[in-house]
């Protein structure tokens, strides 16, 4: 194409991105820095080691999370090789270690135990906290077959919640199995495919529907508000009664969930098996020390039984927070896992052991943020320049509060004083620094502490007043500037 032929960029062209790939500025990547070292020093501490995969892996690599092996592109961003093999950008932080260990085989000894933090890209449809690109930390035990191992993941998963400031009631990781769910689904005699796929998703409609909705699309079908027509799963009352004991056998207790599930889920093989796993998580967790709030037993929960070959966990926020619009709400799911026993197998053709926990790092940065519980930043100190020909005092200046430790910034535009101040309120600096002739001359410096100021100023009614105060500017000696901006700084902290 020649220049002719390119159409002329216009301002609209340019300042435009891709839906779902979110600009983030410093107090949320600040927040979600933190998340990351918070959450990886836990899983440190469980005795687990740092693992770093690439962006990108090959799209047959990724198994079930490529949707259409005809399609490269569905689900996934993905892109030719030189050698016309696809290649895709990692869908989450699972896929490349499974693949990892498979190339590693017999020289990484097992049980292999990691921890990964990264962003992820999915090729989804984007909308509200729902995006493109996105961080997750991960931490999985290859090689570990005992229920121990999950327990151990949803007890290192609550800690790390903790860890970044989860207080009891705040939040909650819910566990589930497969087998248990199979054994209700065999014994209410839903051995279709399709019908068992309907039952699953009118049990994730319970917390939105209630037990009459769901009810109704375990049944006949339901009709919503709006006139749509949902089909149901078919079941007659007995079995609806049966599935929604199941998933309303919830208790105060881990103990008394389980009890109660030994009375729903009947005789079935698959159903005494899953309890068993239950029973045996529960043991472990007790032995670990998780509460009994952070951790629940909960037959509800039905993430990715399709992917996932037992125990299943999530993680949810319960905290209710109110948005811009005015409107108060639930975050809700920040992370979960469970055991996926076949994903190596795919590569090696044997079944290898292994869970995993993840959290979705820039979905509780997010929710941190919206809930005020990001720290606030403070800026740079703002040196301003009086001297726009030859601003050497100001970069001095900035330098040796740099080199004593102190975030510091020359002012670099060629605005006048009172631009100056309102730049140093908008980058929330803790004090801006004034030099001056006569300060020059008295080799002194001016000091403006912004936050004291600025409470000062809310007591002074008038604009004579407030000339004459002054409030939080204060001129001390250069030699003791230094010393005086570092007790500003860390006041203010």
């Amino acid at each position: 194409m020649s220049d002719k032929d390119t159409p002329p960029l216009t301002g609209k062209d340019l300042a435009r991105k891709p839906r779902g790939f979110p600009d983030k500025r410093e107090s949320l990547i600040h927040a979600q820095a933190g998340l990351v070292e918070t959450i990886t020093g836990v899983y440190r501490q469980w005795g687990f080691e740092a693992l770093e995969t690439g962006a990108f892996e090959y799209a047959d690599a990724l198994g079930k999370f490529l949707p259409d092996d005809d399609r490269p592109n569905a689900g996934v961003f993905a892109i030719q090789d030189d050698d016309e093999q696809w290649m895709a950008l990692r869908y989450d932080l699972t896929a490349p270690l499974a693949r990892f260990v498979a190339e590693a085989g017999q020289s990484l000894g097992k049980p292999f135990r990691r921890y990964a933090a990264g962003p992820v890209w999915r090729n989804e449809k984007p909308g509200p906290g729902r995006f493109r690109e996105f961080w997750q930390c991960d931490a999985d035990t290859i090689g570990a077959p005992g229920f121990h191992a999950d327990a151990e993941m949803i007890a290192m998963g609550a800690e790390a919640l903790r860890a970044v400031g989860m207080e009891t009631g705040e939040f909650v990781i819910r566990v589930n199995t497969r087998r248990l769910l199979n054994g209700v689904l065999d014994g209410v005699g839903a051995t279709q495919g399709e019908t068992r796929l309907a039952i699953l998703r009118a049990l994730d409609k319970l917390d939105r529907l209630g037990v009459e909705g769901v009810a109704d699309l375990l049944g006949e079908g339901r009709m919503d508000e709006s006139g749509d027509y949902t089909k149901g799963a078919g079941l007659g009352a007995a079995e609806v009664k049966r599935v929604l004991a199941f998933a309303q056998a919830g208790a105060d207790t881990r103990a008394e969930t389980l009890e109660n599930l030994a009375t729903a889920t009947g005789d079935t093989e698959e159903g005494k098996t899953g309890l068993a796993e239950l029973e045996a998580i529960a043991k472990a967790l007790e032995a670990l020390g998780a509460p009994e709030g952070d951790v629940v037993i909960d037959p509800s929960v039905v993430r990715g039984l399709e992917y996932y070959t037992g125990p299943v966990y999530e993680a949810e926020l319960l905290r209710e927070v109110t948005g811009e619009d005015g409107k108060t709400y639930r975050i809700g799911s920040i992370g979960g896992g469970g055991r996926y026993d076949d994903l190596v197998a795919r590569f090696t053709g044997e079944t290898v052991p292994a869970t995993g926990f993840s959290i979705g790092i820039s979905r509780l940065a997010a929710a941190m943020q919206i809930m005020g519980e990001t720290e606030k930043l403070d800026g740079p100190v703002v040196v301003l320049n009086f001297d726009k020909e030859d601003p050497s005092v100001a970069l001095q200046i900035a330098t040796e509060l740099r080199r004593a430790g102190i975030r510091a910034e020359a002012y670099m535009g060629s605005s006048g004083m009172r631009p100056q101040m309102k730049y140093a309120d908008r980058r929330s600096s803790p004090a801006a620094i004034m030099v001056g002739e006569d300060e020059l001359a008295k080799g002194t410096v001016t000091i403006k502490d912004l936050e004291m100021g600025a409470l000062k100023a809310k007591a002074i009614k008038s604009n004579e007043e407030y000339r004459e105060a002054r409030p939080g500017q204060f001129e001390v000696p250069r030699a003791e500037m230094v010393e005086a901006i570092r007790k500003i700084v860390e006041a203010q902290k």
